[in-house]
C-alpha cells in the first residue's frame, strides 16, 4: 500500500503513537530501524511493515505500507529517521514472575531503563516489573535504548507492594538497594543468589522508604570514598552481575 498524504488515517494513527495514552489504549507501538524491526518480527509482533518508497526489507509479511520520506519524518521520533519501521502489538504480559525478578521503583530515565533491560537479559532475570510511575517501556527513547532486548524479557507494569507480597509468599528473598550501607552484595551466599527479587530506585530519591522496610536485606556496592553513589543503571548492572553472572 502506497500512502502519499499526511492526512491519511493510518498516518495520523502512527503519529498518535508518540503519546503514551494512545499506545496504552490501542496496545500498539512503533519501532524504527532494521535491527528492532527484525527483533519484533522474530517474536511475531509486527502488524505492519513501514518502508520508504522503493525500499526493500527481507521479511515475509502481508501488510506493507510505503511512505515518502517527508511523511516518515513526521512519524519518526528521531532526528535522522530510518527507512524501515514497523507497527507492532505489545507482547502479552506473563503473570508468572519467575524466581529472578527485578523491580524498578519509579525509574524515570529511558536511557537508564534501556541499560537495565540489556543487563537483565545478560544476567538471567526472568521478569522486570515497572512501577506505575516508572518510564513507559514503549516510549520510543526507551525502546531504542534497550536495543531490542526487551523482546526477550517478561516486562510488566504493576503496583510494587502486591508484587513484593506475592514473591514473599513464594519464599523469594527481597533485596533492596541503599547507598553505602547494608549488606555488601559480594557477601551473599550462592543460595541467596539462586532466587531473588532486587528492587532499584528512582534516580533522585532511591527506593521508597516503605518499600525499603519490606526488604529482607538491603544491598550496597562497596566503592572507594571518592564516589558517593553510582548511576542507577550502572549500579543495577553491577548488582545483577554479582547476583546472576556466570563467573564462578
Amino acid at each position: 500500500m502506497l500512502i502519499t498524504s499526511i492526512d491519511n488515517e493510518k498516518v495520523k494513527n502512527y503519529i498518535k503513537l508518540k503519546d503514551k495514552k494512545y499506545r496504552d489504549s490501542t496496545g500498539l507501538f512503533l519501532v524504527e530501524g532494521s535491527h528492532l524491526v527484525l527483533e519484533a518480527h522474530k517474536k511475531g509482533l509486527v502488524k505492519e511493515l513501514i518502508l520508504e518508497v522503493d525500499e526493500v526489507f527481507p521479511i515475509d509479511i502481508a501488510n506493507v505500507v510505503y511512505l515518502p520520506m517527508d511523511i516518515i519524518n513526521k512519524i519518526s521520533s528521531v532526528e535522522t529517521p530510518q527507512k524501515v519501521m514497523a507497527l507492532c502489538e505489545k507482547p502479552k504480559e506473563n503473570n508468572e514472575l519467575g524466581n529472578r525478578v527485578l523491580i524498578l521503583d519509579d525509574v524515570q530515565d529511558p536511557g537508564n531503563v534501556g541499560t537495565i533491560i540489556r543487563s537483565s537479559c545478560a544476567f538471567n532475570i526472568d521478569t522486570v516489573v515497572f512501577s506505575k510511575n516508572s518510564v513507559d517501556l514503549y516510549n520510543p527513547k526507551t525502546i531504542r535504548a534497550t536495543q531490542g532486548m526487551f523482546f526477550h524479557l517478561n516486562c510488566v507494569r504493576r503496583d510494587i507492594i502486591p508484587v513484593i507480597e506475592e514473591l514473599k509468599d513464594k519464599g523469594i528473598p527481597i533485596y533492596g538497594t541503599l547507598v553505602g550501607w547494608g549488606s555488601d552484595v559480594k557477601d551473599l551466599t550462592k543460595e541467596e543468589k539462586d532466587k531473588f527479587c532486587l528492587i532499584v530506585g528512582n534516580e533522585g530519591n532511591g527506593v521508597e522508604e516503605k518499600i525499603t522496610k519490606m526488604c529482607d536485606k538491603n544491598l550496597y556496592i562497596n566503592t572507594n570514598s571518592n564516589v558517593e553513589s553510582l548511576n542507577v543503571a550502572i549500579a543495577t548492572s553491577i548488582l545483577l552481575y554479582e547476583l546472576g553472572g556466570k563467573h564462578e
